[in-house]
């Protein structure tokens, strides 16, 4: 499988922007910080996906509990969330003069390059 390179990070705001069951798992529109990327190709976004996972009582006078813990989702399927514009917009790099790279996006309406 090769390599996909994102412009995300760890900490980023996104918002889910497809997957998810309707039915089950009503994921798209929510926004959750990257956690933890897995692999190359997918992320664990904090509150989003949340599958029940089971422990079973180890020592006698525990109790068996069910806990709610974030599955991992394809990266295809989040978009970094500008809090500015208060939607999903698409990342750039882009090079300074001075030669340091940058992340940001184009600004939907006045088309400028905007730094995050």
């Amino acid at each position: 499988m090769n390599k996909k390179e994102t412009t995300l990070k760890r900490g980023d705001k996104v918002m889910v922007i497809a997957g998810g069951n309707k039915t089950k798992r009503p994921n798209k529109g929510q926004v959750g910080q990257i956690l933890s990327f897995q692999g190359a190709d997918r992320v664990i976004v904090e509150g989003v996906n949340l599958v029940t996972k089971h422990k079973r009582a180890t020592k006698p006078g525990e109790e068996s509990t069910k806990m709610q813990i974030p599955a991992a989702i394809h990266v295809s399927n989040v978009m970094f969330y500008s809090e500015k514009l208060k939607k999903p917009v698409r990342l750039k790099k882009k090079m300074l003069e001075d030669g340091q790279k940058v992340r940001g996006f184009i600004h939907p309406e006045s088309g400028e390059f905007e730094q995050i």
